[in-house]
């Protein structure tokens, strides 16, 4: 929005000013709707162009201060997947009481090796990113380290269709559904299951983690947004709280990780 203020300021179309910047029309369009991500120095030469070279410091100011809470998978894979993991162990190491949604998939302080690993491969295709599946597994098991430390405190919820999910071999999806029905129980996990009968108080959607109080991580297919301001926190605590009022926990969660254990077999 401010780069079209500056445009229309300047008294010029989005014709002249890809004409001034020997630009297609399209970036300038793109950029001014956030459809592409500028870099520091299209964001200078946009001020020069529009004779406002003062602003360019604010500017590449709201570039950075983006970057840091939009993570684009393009830019956190370019070495693979080993460096997000463990950039996301440091998180869980600072975190006492960690909150979960995940709609479509076993969340990853959960998961066996085996289906980590098939996770990791699709990911990798999706993004084509390097491969280094076996660095990236390791380095997320290790995480799990935190499910057997007095004074955590994983709340965890899941909807029923991850538990169908094929990402993976039908075996090694029956083994992580014996994970999860070996978790329930444990001091530090509370694990609940919404089932597919559950009346909704919020549409299911994208997935996200809560880290104490102070951030919340949300994955989309493009990047990952890190929410650290009070406000956004706040509404996906109300979001976590919602969820949860449609989940049942104990023999009831386990009864229906049972049942789809049974249907996998029946496959």
């Amino acid at each position: 929005m401010r780069l079209r203020e500056l445009r229309k300021a300047g008294s010029l179309t989005g014709a002249q000013l890809a004409e001034l910047l020997g630009w297609t029309q399209s970036k300038v369009s793109k950029l001014e709707n956030g459809r592409q991500t500028a870099t520091a120095e299209d964001l200078r030469r946009w001020a020069v162009a529009v004779e406002r070279p003062d602003v360019a410091g604010e500017l590449t100011s709201r570039l950075a201060g983006l970057e840091s809470h939009m993570r684009s998978w393009r830019r956190q894979l370019a070495t693979g997947h080993k460096a997000v993991q463990e950039t996301l162990n440091t998180e869980f190491d600072r975190t006492r009481t960690f909150r979960a949604w995940e709609g479509s998939m076993i969340v990853g302080s959960l998961q066996t090796a085996d289906y980590a690993r098939h996770i990791f491969s699709r990911y990798t295709d999706l993004h084509q990113s390097p491969r280094d599946t076996e660095d990236a597994v390791r380095a997320r098991m290790k995480r799990q380290a935190g499910l057997y430390e007095a004074g955590n405190k994983y709340r965890i919820i899941l909807w029923e269709a991850a538990l169908h999910a094929l990402v993976c071999p039908p075996s090694v999806l029956a083994a992580q559904l014996d994970r999860l029905a070996g978790v329930i129980g444990m001091d530090t996990v509370e694990l609940g299951i919404i089932p597919f009968s559950a009346p909704l108080r919020i549409p299911p959607a994208n997935a996200f983690w809560i880290f104490d109080e102070r951030l919340v991580i949300v994955e989309d297919w493009h990047a990952e947004l890190w929410v650290e301001d009070r406000a956004g926190i706040a509404t996906y605590l109300r979001v976590w709280d919602m969820l949860n009022g449609s989940a049942v926990y104990g023999a009831d969660a386990h009864r229906i990780i049972t049942r789809a254990g049974r249907m996998l077999d029946a496959r």
